[in-house]
């Protein structure tokens, strides 16, 4: 069973039981206020986990599916044994940076809350990108591929709208954070990457 199962297995699982337990919800989900006067660190990381509804868990864990076994094969490919340890960092990396332009922002509002695996998520489908955006993804409701470089920047400004919004609970800054932690982390990886990137798109 690769990682990118596991983590969704784990993630739905914990959204499910969020869904039913408020007190759940509320334990688990990102309070900048929180993690800064309370110390409650863990909620850089246990907030991925939980989602808002349905449609949120599904998206996350569908892009989460659609392009994590593709970054697992590309790290195996070019890293060998330490493709596993990669991954993990990559998403749990993502699960970290994507929120802490929103910790420096809000460590004052006790009223802003983030839930969901945007930012991880971001950071493994711009991995697949910059690896490789040849890629394409396909939607039941839309049967043309999507090159992944344009599904890429199409879910960046989806997110910068909603974001600007603010209407709800999901992480949407989060997607854009994760994204540059994607890009940056495969390319310290392997720098190479960057020229093979334009060689693919071009």
């Amino acid at each position: 069973m690769n990682i990118t199962i596991i983590i969704i297995i784990l993630t739905v699982a914990t959204s499910l039981l969020a869904f039913n337990n408020a007190e759940a919800f509320y334990r688990l989900k990102f309070n900048a206020y929180l993690i800064h006067h309370n110390k409650q660190f863990y909620r850089f990381f246990s907030y991925a986990f939980i989602h808002v509804d349905w449609m949120h868990l599904l998206v996350n864990m569908f892009v989460l599916f659609s392009f994590g076994a593709a970054v697992e094969q590309s790290f195996a490919f070019h890293f060998d044994n330490l493709a596993p340890l990669y991954f993990i960092l990559l998403y749990v990396g993502g699960i970290m940076f994507s929120t802490l332009a929103s910790f420096n922002k809000h460590k004052h509002n006790d009223f802003y809350n983030a839930v969901g695996a945007s930012g991880a998520v971001a950071a493994v489908l711009f991995s697949a990108i910059i690896m490789r955006p040849d890629m394409s993804i396909v939607f039941l409701f839309f049967p043309v591929p999507i090159p992944a470089y344009i599904f890429g920047v199409l879910y960046l400004v989806y997110s910068a709208y909603m974001a600007k919004r603010g209407s709800d609970n999901i992480g949407h800054d989060a997607h854009f954070w994760g994204a540059i932690f994607g890009v940056a982390f495969t390319i310290l990886l392997r720098p190479e990457f960057i020229r093979t990137f334009f060689e693919n798109i071009f």
